[in-house]
C-alpha cells in the first residue's frame, strides 16, 4: 500500500476555497456539494503534538468532491499544477472509472483546475479528460492536457470563491442539446 510520510498536502488552499464557495452554496440552497475525505491508517502517531506521522492509504479513493446541484448528481476532481497544461499522471485509472460509472447514472463529473502559473481556475468537462485519457493510454495522444483545451473559466463572485456552478449550467445545456 501507498505511503506518506510529514509531506506537505499540495492543493489544500484550493480545496479550502472550493470548501468555502460550497459551504456557501449550500447556505444559499443552491447545492449540497462535499469533500469526500481520503481513507488513511495511521502508523505512527507523535503523541506530543497529537498529529499522525505515518500513515498508509487504507483504500482507494474515488473522487475529491461528491453532491446534488439543483437535483443533479455530481463529482469532480480538484486538480492544481504550476505548468502550462494538466499532467494526465495526477489521476489515476480508478478515479476515471468511477467517473465513467457516475456519468452512467446521469450524473455530471468533471475537474476543477487550478493554473497557478496564471492565477485561472478552469472546469473540464469528463468527457474532454476522457478523451485525453484514452488517446494516452492507446500511445495516440499527449501524456498532459493543455492549457488551450480549458475553455470553461470559473471565477469569483462575491463570496462564492470558486463560482463553478454556472459552467455546470453550461455544461448541462451542451449536454442536453447533445442529447436531443
Amino acid at each position: 500500500m501507498p505511503y506518506f510520510k510529514n509531506r506537505p498536502l499540495r492543493g489544500d488552499l484550493f480545496e479550502e476555497l472550493i470548501n468555502k464557495t460550497n459551504q456557501a452554496y449550500m447556505d444559499d440552497s443552491l447545492a449540497v456539494v462535499l469533500k469526500i475525505p481520503t481513507a488513511i491508517k495511521p502508523v505512527e502517531l507523535d503523541s506530543d503534538k497529537g498529529t499522525i506521522t505515518l500513515a498508509y492509504f487504507d483504500q482507494k479513493s474515488t473522487v475529491d468532491y461528491i453532491g446534488n446541484i439543483q437535483g443533479i448528481p455530481v463529482c469532480f476532481e480538484a486538480k492544481e499544477t504550476n505548468r502550462q497544461s494538466l499532467p494526465l499522471s495526477n489521476f489515476h485509472s480508478h478515479q476515471i472509472e468511477f467517473m465513467e460509472k457516475f456519468t452512467a447514472q446521469n450524473g455530471i463529473a468533471f475537474v476543477l483546475v487550478q493554473f497557478s502559473i496564471i492565477e485561472k481556475i478552469f472546469m473540464l468537462p469528463y468527457s474532454s479528460l476522457k478523451g485525453y485519457w484514452d488517446r494516452a493510454e492507446n500511445g495516440n495522444g499527449r501524456k498532459s492536457i493543455p492549457l488551450d483545451a480549458f475553455e470553461h473559466e470559473v471565477g469569483i463572485q462575491g463570496r462564492y470563491l470558486v463560482h463553478y456552478l454556472e459552467q455546470v449550467g453550461d455544461l448541462l445545456g451542451l449536454l442536453r442539446s447533445n442529447n436531443d
